[in-house]
C-alpha cells in the first residue's frame, strides 16, 4: 500500500463508485429485498456539527451493511426548513428589521435556510454518507407543503384537529406558541418563591364553629411564580386530606394549611403553629378568600386532584390562564379565564396601572411581591433553585399562558398509538417505556406558531368579529394552491383566490371581501411529523428505521407516530434506534466558553496549527462513532480522536502484512483447497467463520461498537499477535510456488476479504483503498458493488480447535519459560501419555522430531521432538514444564484430560543464515531446508 492520502482517496472514490452513483446502482439491482431508513431531517440553521456527524455516520454505517447484504437501500436525506430559529437567524443578518412583511421574512428566511442546506450537504458528502442526493426532501419544497396540509386536512375531517383558548407554553422572547417538544429543562433556574396569606371572606360553614374564635383566618399559599397572583380565580384544595387550622405564635392570626404542612411550614416562617383543629379537605368547600391584591375580588374554595402535599402547604393558588391543571378546574367550575399577558410576556392594560408594560418574569414579578407586601400578604420570600422550562432556541425562561390556539386532540389519538407503538422494536429496549409515559401525558398537542416562516393553517377570520372559518373544500382549495404555487400564495394572492366565492356562499354568508387569512403557521414537528407522508413508497408508507437521538422519543418519533395513527392507524416504522447526544471527552457538555466544543471539518481536514489540530480525515470522525457506545452519550475530544487514529493505524498494519504478501499469489490459479490446507491454516478459516457470524449479527443488532471491539480482538489477538507470527517462516523462507506456502497466502487472501467487507461499512475510505491496491483480478471496482461477508461452511471445523489450541498451550508453557528471550535458539521435546492428546499432535508431526513440521511451526521453536514417554537421560524434574489439557470433541461427547510435559533444550546446531532457525550444520552455511529452496532458484 502505498504512502496514505485519504483526500486523494476521497476523489478517486468518487470517480470510481461515487455515493450518488452507488444509490443510484444499488436503486437498479433486480432484488425484491428492500430496505428503508427514513431520514430525520436536521435543521437547516447552521454549520454541521458533531451531532449531525454522530446520526448521520450510525445511518449509513446501516444502509451500506443492508446494501452489501443484498438490499435496495431507500435513504432520502432531508432537511427541517421552518420556524423561529431560521427567520431569527437569517433577521439577524439584517440591520432593519421593524418594518418587514411577511414575505420579505419568509425569503430571507428561504434563503438562509438554502444556504445552510448546501453547507450540511457538502459536509454529509465529506463524511462518505451515501444517499440519493439528487432528491432530497426539504419541507418548504412546495410538494412537500401540500403533502403536509393533506394530512392536516385528513387529521380535521377525523375530528382531530381544533381551535381552543387554553394555556400554553409560550416563549415571551420569541412571541410565540411552542409545544413541549421545543423545550429544555433548565435544572438551575432561580424563581422567587413567597408564602402568602389570602384573607378568609366567607367560612365554609363545617368550620364555622371552629374559627369562630379567630380574630383574623388566612389560608397559607407557596408558590414559584408570584406574577400569577393577579390572574388568581380559586384556591384548590385536595378533598381526601387533612387540613389543620394552627395559630400563629409570632403574629395571633390563624391559618389553614396541610395537616402535614404544618412542622415543615412553620420552620420556613421562622415561627411556631398551635394546631387549633383539623379538618378533611371536603371540610371546605362552599367557602372564599379575598384576593390579596384586587379589592373586592373574591377567590372560591374548588376541590382538585392535582393538589400536592409533597411540597408548598396544601393548597393551590389557581390562575386558569397559566396552568393546565388550574385551566381544568376553571373549566368544570365556569371560572373566567382571562389573560392579563401579552405576547411579548408583559402585563396588560386589564392587570393594572400599577402591573401594564412589565414584563412578568422580571419588574413584573418584583411588582407584584411589592403589592403583596403593601397589603400585608407576603409572609416569606426566598430563592428556590429547581427545573424549570426554557424555549430550547432562544435559550430563555417560557411561561404558561392562555390564549387561542389550534391543538390536535391527543388525547383521541394516543390509546392506540400506545398500543402500536409496543409493536415497534426499540434498541435500546429502555426506550420505549419513556416514549411510553411521554405519550401517556400528553392530553394536546398545540401545532399553531405565530410566526411567518412556515406552512399556513388554512384557516380565515371574519375582520369584525374575528369567528374563524374552515372547511374541508377551503382546505383542498388551499392545498391545490399550494401544490402549484408553494405557501407563500397564502400571503401573495387576494383572498378571494383563496377563498373562492362559491366554497364560502355554502357555509357562510358573508362577503369573502369581510374575511383575512390567517396568520399562524403550523408547528415544525407536524411539519417533520408528516414526512413519512411525502417520502416513504409503496401502499403500506412504512419505514423499516428511523435512528435518531433521544430528544427524538418526544418529538420527531412521536409527532410522526401521532400523525400515521391518526391517519391510518398505524406507525410509520418497525424499529427505532435511539442514540444518545455528543459530549465533551470529560463528559461535560460542549461550549464555546469552555472550548471544548469539536468541529467535524477541523477534524477532518485539521486545524489552522497541524501540530495541534491534525487533519484526521472522514474514516477516523466515523471509526469514533463507530466504536462509542452509542446507546448512551457519546463522548469526543482530541484524546479520543487520537487514540481512534491509533487504532485504525493498527488495522492499517495489518491489511499491509497481507497485501505485502500478495504480490506473487492468484486466488484464480494458486489457492489451496481448504482440505489440503495446513491445520493452522485451516483453523483461520474457522476463526474467520466465527468472525464473520458474530460480527454480521452486531451489525444486524446496530451495536457498532461491538462490531469495532470483535474487529479489534481478530485483526490484532488473531491475525497479528497468533498467526502472523506463526506463518512468517513458510511466507518468508519456503519455495515461492511450494504447497506450504500457497496454503498460508490462500488463509490470508480469505481473512483480508472478510475483514475488509466487514469494517467496509465503518470505513469505506479504507475498504476501497484496499480494494484499489489488491494485486489481483477483482470482481467489481467497488468494495460496495461486490457483496457481503461469504464464507464457506467447510470452514467450520470445531474439532480443529482442539488440535491447534492444545498445541497453543503447550507453546505457552515454552514461552513462558524463556520469557524475553528467543525462541529460535531453543528446541523442545513434548511427551505425551499415548492417548487422545498425543494422536491430536501425531496430526501436526508424523515424524519424531522435526524443524519444519507444523507442530514445529506452532511452536516457534527450532526443533521440536515429540515423544510418548520421557527420555531416561531428560528424567529430571527441573528440566521439565508439566501441564494438563482438557480434550473436548464432538460437542463434549468425547472428552479426555491429558497431561504433557515440554522439555526445553538451548538449540544444538548452528544459526541458518537465511531463515535464522537454529538448524544449519555450520555458522558460515544455510539449513537443509533453505538449501534445497535456494538451488530451486
Amino acid at each position: 500500500m502505498q504512502t496514505f492520502n485519504e483526500l486523494n482517496v476521497f476523489i478517486l472514490f468518487i470517480q470510481k463508485c461515487g455515493f450518488s452513483e452507488l444509490y443510484s446502482w444499488q436503486r437498479q439491482r433486480n432484488t425484491k429485498n428492500e430496505f428503508c431508513l427514513h431520514d430525520g431531517p436536521p435543521y437547516a440553521n447552521g454549520d454541521p456539527h458533531v451531532g449531525h456527524a454522530l446520526n448521520k455516520i450510525l445511518k449509513d454505517i446501516t444502509n451500506r451493511f443492508h446494501m452489501m447484504r443484498g438490499y435496495k437501500v431507500h435513504y432520502v436525506p432531508g432537511w427541517d426548513c421552518h420556524g423561529l430559529p431560521i427567520e431569527l437567524k437569517a433577521l439577524s443578518e439584517l440591520k432593519e428589521t421593524q418594518n418587514l412583511s411577511p414575505m420579505e421574512i419568509r425569503q430571507r428566511a428561504k434563503e438562509f435556510a438554502e444556504r445552510a442546506i448546501e453547507k450540511q450537504k457538502s459536509a454529509f458528502i465529506r463524511w462518505g454518507i451515501m444517499a440519493d442526493w439528487a432528491n432530497c426532501y426539504r419541507t418548504f419544497d412546495r410538494k412537500y407543503e401540500a403533502k403536509q396540509l393533506s394530512i392536516f386536512h385528513k387529521m380535521y375531517d377525523k375530528g382531530y384537529i381544533y381551535q381552543d383558548y387554553k394555556p400554553v407554553f409560550w416563549s415571551p422572547s420569541a412571541n410565540t406558541a411552542l409545544a413541549e417538544a421545543e423545550l429544555e429543562y433548565n435544572q438551575q433556574h432561580v424563581s422567587r418563591s413567597v408564602y402568602i396569606k389570602f384573607p378568609l371572606l366567607k367560612t365554609p360553614p363545617k368550620l364555622a364553629s371552629v374559627i369562630a374564635g379567630c380574630s383574623t383566618v388566612g389560608l397559607l399559599i407557596w408558590t414559584t411564580q408570584p406574577w400569577t397572583i393577579p390572574a388568581n380565580q380559586a384556591i384548590c384544595y385536595m378533598p381526601d386530606s387533612d387540613y389543620s387550622i394552627v395559630k400563629c405564635a409570632n403574629t395571633g392570626e390563624c391559618y389553614i394549611l396541610a395537616a402535614n404542612r404544618v412542622e415543615s411550614t412553620a420552620a420556613i416562617l421562622d415561627t411556631q403553629f398551635e394546631v387549633i383543629s383539623t379538618c378533611k379537605g371536603v371540610d371546605l368547600e362552599n367557602g372564599s378568600c379575598a384576593h390579596p391584591t384586587i379589592t373586592g375580588k373574591e377567590s372560591p374554595f374548588l376541590p382538585a386532584n392535582h393538589v400536592t402535599m409533597a411540597k408548598g402547604t396544601g393548597l393551590v393558588h389557581t390562575a386558569p390562564a397559566h396552568g393546565v391543571e388550574d385551566y381544568s378546574v376553571a373549566s368544570h367550575h365556569q371560572l373566567p379565564m382571562d389573560c392579563l399577558v401579552d405576547e411579548g410576556g408583559f402585563f396588560t392594560e386589564a392587570a393594572g396601572p400599577e402591573l401594564q408594560n412589565k414584563a412578568v418574569l422580571e419588574e413584573g414579578n418584583e411588582a407584584v411581591i411589592q403589592m403583596l407586601q403593601a397589603a400585608k400578604s407576603l409572609l416569606k420570600e426566598e430563592k428556590c433553585v429547581h427545573s424549570y422550562p426554557y424555549d430550547w432556541r432562544t435559550k430563555k425562561p417560557v411561561i404558561i399562558r392562555a390564549s387561542k390556539q389550534w391543538f390536535v386532540n391527543t388525547a383521541n389519538i394516543k390509546v392506540t398509538a400506545q398500543e402500536l407503538l409496543k409493536k415497534v422494536k426499540f434498541i435500546p429496549a429502555s426506550a420505549v417505556n419513556r416514549m411510553l409515559e411521554m405519550l401517556d401525558r400528553r392530553t394536546y398537542w398545540c401545532i399553531s406558531r405565530q410566526r411567518s416562516w412556515g406552512v399556513p393553517i388554512p384557516v380565515f377570520y371574519h375582520k369584525t368579529t374575528g369567528e374563524s372559518l374552515i372547511n374541508s373544500e377551503i382546505i383542498e382549495n388551499v392545498i391545490k394552491i399550494v401544490e402549484q404555487h408553494g405557501s407563500d400564495a397564502w400571503w401573495t394572492l387576494p383572498v378571494e383566490q383563496l377563498l373562492p366565492r362559491k366554497i364560502a356562499a355554502k357555509v357562510d354568508s358573508h362577503d369573502v371581501l369581510d374575511y383575512v387569512q390567517g396568520q399562524d403557521v403550523l408547528d415544525i414537528w407536524f411539519d417533520s411529523g408528516t414526512s413519512w407522508a411525502h417520502v416513504l413508497e409503496g401502499a403500506d408508507q412504512r419505514a423499516d428505521l428511523y435512528l435518531e437521538g433521544k430528544d427524538q422519543l418526544g418529538g420527531w418519533f412521536q409527532s410522526s407516530l401521532l400523525t400515521s395513527v391518526a391517519t391510518r392507524k398505524k406507525a410509520p416504522y418497525k424499529t427505532l434506534v435511539v442514540h444518545g447526544f455528543t459530549l465533551g471527552e470529560k463528559g461535560e457538555k460542549m461550549s464555546k466558553s469552555i472550548g471544548n466544543v469539536v468541529d467535524p471539518d477541523v477534524v477532518i481536514n485539521g486545524g489552522q496549527d497541524h501540530s495541534k489540530e491534525p487533519p484526521y480525515g472522514a474514516d477516523v470522525l466515523r471509526w469514533w462513532v463507530a466504536e462509542s457506545n452509542v446507546f448512551t452519550d457519546v463522548l469526543i475530544g482530541p484524546a479520543v480522536l487520537s487514540a481512534a487514529k491509533d487504532d485504525i493505524n493498527k488495522l492499517r498494519n495489518t491489511l499491509r502484512f497481507i497485501l505485502g504478501n500478495m504480490a506473487d499469489f492468484n486466488p484464480e490459479t494458486d489457492s489451496i483447497p481448504s482440505s489440503e490446507m495446513y491445520v493452522i491454516d485451516q483453523y483461520m478459516l474457522h476463526l474467520l467463520q466465527d468472525y464473520a457470524k458474530k460480527v454480521t449479527e452486531a451489525y444486524k443488532e446496530y451495536d457498532y461498537g461491538k462490531v469495532i471491539r470483535l474487529l479489534q480482538a481478530f485483526h490484532t489477538r488473531d491475525l497479528s499477535n497468533f498467526y502472523f507470527s506463526i506463518i512468517k517462516d513458510r511466507l518468508y523462507c519456503e519455495e515461492e510456488k511450494d504447497p506450504k506456502r500457497r496454503s498460508c497466502q490462500t488463509a490470508l487472501v480469505e481473512a483480508l476479504d472478510v475483514v475488509v467487507r466487514s469494517f467496509a461499512p465503518i470505513l469505506p475510505h479504507l475498504a476501497e483503498e484496499v480494494f484499489q491496491f489488491l494485486p489481483y483480478k477483482k470482481e467489481s471496482e467497488s468494495v460496495f458493488r461486490s457483496g457481503w461477508i461469504n464464507t464457506n461452511s467447510v470452514w467450520k471445523k470445531p474439532g480443529l480447535e482442539e488440535v491447534v489450541e492444545a498445541a497453543c498451550a503447550m507453546r505457552d508453557s515454552f514461552l513462558g519459560s524463556i520469557a524475553g528471550k528467543n525462541a529460535l535458539e531453543h528446541e523442545v521435546v513434548i511427551v505425551i501419555d499415548p492417548g487422545l492428546l498425543f494422536e491430536l499432535m501425531e496430526t501436526l508431526q508424523s515424524e519424531e522430531s522435526s524443524s519444519v513440521s507444523q507442530l514445529n511451526e506452532i511452536m516457534m521453536a527450532s526443533q521440536t521432538t515429540l515423544l510418548s514417554e520421557l527420555p531416561i537421560e531428560m528424567a529430571t524434574d527441573e528440566k521439565i514444564i508439566k501441564g494438563t489439557f482438557l480434550i473436548n470433541l464432538e460437542g463434549g461427547d468425547i472428552r479426555e484430560e491429558s497431561s504433557y510435559k515440554v522439555i526445553v533444550l538451548p538449540a544444538a546446531k548452528a544459526k541458518c543464515l537465511r531463515c535464522r532457525k537454529y538448524t544449519a550444520d555450520s555458522p558460515l552455511s544455510l539449513c537443509p531446508r533453505c538449501t534445497e529452496v535456494m538451488a530451486g532458484k
